[in-house]
């Protein structure tokens, strides 16, 4: 399938169209493939949940309530017969001897059994679990084809005296589809899990035993507990084994639960040794004259069974694919986390040897373009603050077809070296490539139109260009904002991810994006790539990018510190996310040739591009069977160590996240936040790209999405003042303002791609 992106983003004028939901396609394809995941996942969960063996005891044990059991029951045998008005048992016949195994099948064990019984010629009757059953069906055809017969231990291997009828039925009712599907017959022979002997039942057992009868099954208990799930020896499980002399009697044994290799062993020697005393072996049903156990199913449960079994192969198997996929993503993902620090930690130090320099002060004055569309709320901030600068500035802002006031707000400030250019709407690639064109100095700074800088930010900006070699400056850009979960979550990611990616980037020589809110370049680059780009949604990771494979050098400068607003609800966080996703898409697709290109664009194409492609888009897409397997795990799998686990990766992450906030200095208590993040924002974003993608595959054309401003720069920065954020400003000394646009320097046209 090919990837049909936009050739042109729409313009901000076209705003009813902008919020594009997800192609009906797509939702029609996707909400099947997610009902249908979340299926499987069900079903491998209810085979492959832990179950408890039979040497657990009762929940009701110790407890006197077998007043109303009658002694026709308690003083009989193992074979219950709870449908006539009085209850009663029945003994094995003298020198008969019942073999019986539970919990079962299993791979290793109950092909070992069956040897030894084959070997021995004598045969036996599995009660089968009925989840281990449908993992391994041609187990219970092995059975059959010894000569042995199948019975039922229901499915997840639960208490029934102590379960609702509904639960009983539907306990009954699976295990006798697999084995329906397994060997096209079906068993009314049934032994209830944790069951004893008969002189152990109590009140609420033999009510389980009438409802059992009442759905068309017979329970048979044990007489004869060889006790083999202890491991006591093979000695002991034989003598265990062994009834009194002349007396009948059904063996309990395990082929399943756990290492049963003494009980293949006591197995080869009890039978040879009863044989020798006179006892015959065989199967309840022969040994009582009961109809035949297992006889052929209705084709309708045959069927049905073998549904049920094909969907549990299907099941397993997705989840074992997923499983691999886990944890190929959790390794991943810690190995980059770890290496991403130790990088970011070696960039921290390389900037803060003594010997360092970028070269020669940078003395010449920069031209600060600001793209405004509607940002009355934050645009006085954002010019006061600039005007501020301790480095010499032109600032141009561009009003970009405004329509609540922008460009006449900042008119109004009368700040000395503001010009206001006002253009039609146009888009915001349009508007920087215009205060480009009317920009007088050499060194370009961006700023979005809701960032503040602090007064030092420019002139550390511009720092890097003593390097000949250094073509764009990556600026430091903060939450400004940190208040409630979502402010604070930003502001994790914004230390945590960003900034320390942009570390690594730095040293790699293959910078993905500088950020729109702070960054410089030189005008003369920006010219030579043919400005910024109207092609993506994206438009400073394309512009980064293109510089990339020219061969300059794009660096990250922490000092430059700049403050933007961040979106202040789920829903604003959406749409700037959902717009940064596709956009780097967009530009990744646009610039994926460089992959194969030789020199600096090849550098950064496999390097940059391979990076953004595999930690960014493939990997999170990957991510979310972290929070799928933890759910998983909760439900069918041991909480505890599931818990355990989770809780050691998010350990790993918040020492990550302890590193990242020392090497910005930014205070670490604000990381008490960071599991809340793992739990709603991180789906978040897991979400958004998932759409992104979808839309990228569909070929839908995505607009510009403008966030709704809530303005206040200067009080939330002072609000959040820890040391080192600027201080709101004061009102600044009345100046002209420039309305008319110069001619361009140098008479080069910009062109809009």
């Amino acid at each position: 399938m090919s990837i049909r992106f936009p050739r042109r983003p729409t313009r901000r004028g076209d705003r009813r169209r902008l919020h594009l939901p997800l192609p009906r396609l797509g939702l029609f394809l996707a909400v099947p493939a997610l009902i249908t995941f979340v299926c499987l996942l069900m079903v491998n969960g209810m085979v492959n949940g832990q179950i408890e063996n039979d040497a657990f005891p009762h929940a009701h044990e110790g407890s006197d309530t077998s007043t109303h059991v009658p002694a026709t029951v308690s003083e009989g045998g193992p074979v219950m017969d709870a449908s006539s008005p009085t209850p009663h048992s029945v003994h094995i016949p003298a020198n008969t001897i019942v073999l019986t195994f539970d919990d079962g099948p299993d791979p290793r064990w109950t092909p070992a059994v069956l040897e030894v019984l084959r070997r021995h010629g004598v045969p036996a009757t599995f009660f089968v679990v009925g989840s281990e059953a449908a993992r391994y069906p041609w187990l219970l055809q092995d059975i059959r084809a010894a000569g042995s017969e199948v019975g039922l231990h229901t499915f997840t291997h639960p208490d029934l005296s102590t379960s609702s009828r509904m639960r009983v039925d539907r306990e009954l009712t699976e295990t006798q589809l697999v084995v329906n599907g397994a060997t096209g017959e079906s068993s009314y022979l049934i032994r209830p899990p944790f069951s004893s002997t008969a002189g152990a039942v109590d009140d609420l057992d033999l009510a389980s035993f009438q409802l059992t009868e009442s759905m068309g099954y017979m329970t048979v208990l044990s007489d004869v507990d060889s006790r083999d799930w202890q491991r006591p020896g093979v000695d002991a499980i034989v003598r265990n084994s062994t009834p009194a002399p002349g007396v009948g009697g059904v063996v309990l044994m395990h082929d399943a639960g756990g290492d049963r290799s003494q009980t293949v062993a006591a197995l080869d020697r009890l039978i040879p040794t009863l044989q020798q005393q006179g006892f015959r072996f065989t199967t309840p049903t022969v040994a009582l004259g009961l109809p035949p156990n297992n006889r052929p199913a209705p084709l309708a449960d045959r069927v049905l069974g073998q549904t049920v079994l094909a969907a549990v192969g299907a099941a397993g198997t997705v989840v074992q694919v997923l499983t691999w996929a886990l944890v190929v993503v959790g390794v991943l993902i810690l190995l980059r986390l770890a290496l991403m620090i130790v990088i970011a930690i070696r960039h921290k130090r390389r900037r803060h040897r003594r010997d360092f320099s970028w070269g020669p002060p940078v003395s010449e004055p920069a031209s600060v373009i600001v793209p405004a569309y509607n940002e009355s709320a934050n645009i006085a901030s954002t010019v006061r603050s600039l005007v501020a600068s301790t480095h010499p500035v032109e600032v141009i802002v561009v009003d970009d077809g405004s329509t609540d006031g922008t460009a006449d707000i900042v008119e109004a400030l009368g700040l000395p070296g503001v010009r206001v250019l006002r253009q039609t709407n146009g888009g915001k690639a349009s508007a920087l490539n215009n205060g480009i064109a009317h920009a007088r100095h050499e060194l370009v700074v961006m700023i979005d139109g809701d960032t503040i800088f602090a007064p030092d930010t420019i002139a550390r900006l511009v720092e890097p260009f003593a390097d000949p070699t250094i073509g764009a400056v990556a600026g430091n850009a903060k939450v400004a904002s940190r208040r409630g979960l979502l402010g604070r979550w930003q502001h994790i990611e914004y230390v945590m991810g960003f900034n320390v990616d942009r570390r690594v980037f730095d040293l790699g020589h293959c910078m993905p994006t500088i950020p729109g809110a702070v960054g410089a370049f030189r005008r003369g680059i920006l010219l030579d790539v043919g400005g910024v780009s109207e092609d993506t949604l994206a438009e400073d990771t394309d512009l980064t990018m293109a510089i990339c494979r020219r061969g300059w050098w794009v660096v990250y400068q922490e000092h430059a510190r700049a403050w933007t607003e961040a979106p202040a609800s789920l829903g604003q966080l959406w749409r700037q996310r959902y717009r940064w996703s596709y956009g780097t898409m967009q530009s990744m697709w646009k610039h994926r040739h460089a992959v194969v290109e030789g020199g600096a664009a090849g550098r950064f194409g496999r390097r940059g591009l391979a990076h953004l492609a595999m930690f960014q888009v493939m990997l999170p897409l990957l991510s979310p069977l972290i929070d799928v397997f933890l759910i998983y795990g909760l439900v069918f799998l041991d909480p505890w160590t599931t818990l355990a686990l989770w809780g050691a990766v998010l350990a790993v992450q918040f020492v990550a996240a302890f590193i990242a906030f020392r090497l910005e200095r930014e205070p670490v208590g604000v990381l008490w936040a960071l599991p809340l993040q793992q739990i709603v924002y991180r789906q978040v974003m897991y979400a958004v790209l998932i759409r992104s993608t979808i839309t990228a595959l569909a070929g839908i054309r995505l607009g510009w999405q403008k966030l709704r401003r809530l303005g206040g720069l200067d009080t939330l920065l002072a609000r959040n003042a820890e040391g080192t954020e600027p201080a709101e400003q004061g009102p600044p000394t009345p100046g002209s303002v420039v309305e008319a646009p110069p001619p361009l320097t140098d008479g080069a046209v910009l062109q809009r791609r």
